[in-house]
């Protein structure tokens, strides 16, 4: 467990960027565009309105609230060990790993630059890119906060922060949460299906209790990865949206008396 986290965040940016750099490198949605769209998300916070604040106070609210009831919540999940393996458990935590992202971003990608096609180019970069802005905000709470994981048996009170290279204490907020619902939020997002939107958030689902049951995380280490993951998710393809309806230009051209309607496309 000890370098476990260094490696995961090496692990993750390397690929994060790799993958970017071979699969994105053509006009649209290449690195250029990430290092601007990264800028002014690291500077959102100097620009929120009330509603914003409203919804940090909200996730932290619930977070202490979760917090209340930890103990109780793992004490309950230990008295039946039998799920432990099974496929649900198994497969939401796989859902949560850094190369199920990778994957499913790589797959996007790679379509959409074979077959020309832009949307699903976009929603690669845009897994990719909420998911490098989530794991960062994620990995800095980690070793700040230093909150020891349920198994050590310290107690969910018990926080030991700036502990850099021993996972153990790295339990606030869930990374595998994060990645998750970063994942579900973007593929949600990206259908206009209200069964497909509500089917690929299970898979997220699945990873916060997946987490939970195997005693890796408390409640409240899920609850804030998890806000976190979607609120990141939320504005990646907020913004992308905004870009494509912004480059889509009607032009009035006059026709024997007659108005025809030229749409452009970028």
């Amino acid at each position: 467990m000890k370098n476990k986290l260094s490696q995961y965040f090496k692990v993750s940016l390397i690929i994060i960027l790799i993958s970017n750099s071979l699969l994105f490198s053509q006009n649209k949605y290449d690195l250029y565009q990430l290092k601007n769209e990264t800028i002014n998300f690291f500077k959102l916070p100097i620009n929120w309105d009330k509603n914003d604040f409203l919804k940090l106070s909200i996730i932290g609210a619930g977070t202490f609230v979760t917090m209340q009831i930890d103990q109780q919540i793992r004490n309950e999940y230990l008295k039946d060990r039998s799920y432990n393996k099974s496929f649900p458990i198994n497969f939401g935590k796989q859902w949560g790993e850094i190369y199920t992202t990778a994957i499913i971003g790589s797959a996007f990608g790679l379509h959409g630059i074979i077959g020309n096609n832009n949307s699903t180019k976009r929603i690669g970069f845009e897994i990719f890119q909420s998911a490098f802005y989530s794991g960062i905000i994620t990995q800095i709470l980690k070793i700040s906060l230093g909150r020891a994981r349920p198994f050590t048996n310290n107690g969910s009170k018990f926080y030991k922060p700036f502990t850099l290279f021993n996972d153990d204490f790295h339990s606030l907020p869930s990374g595998h949460a994060t990645l998750a619902f970063s994942l579900s939020t973007i593929l949600s997002n990206n259908t206009d299906s209200k069964i497909l939107k509500v089917i690929f958030y299970i898979p997220a689902v699945l990873t916060a209790t997946s987490r939970v049951y195997q005693d890796n995380h408390w409640a409240s280490d899920v609850f804030l990865g998890a806000a976190i993951g979607y609120f990141v998710g939320e504005w990646v393809h907020s913004i992308h949206k905004e870009s494509n309806n912004s480059n889509q230009i009607l032009e009035l051209r006059s026709d024997n008396s007659n108005w025809i309607i030229i749409k452009i496309n970028f």
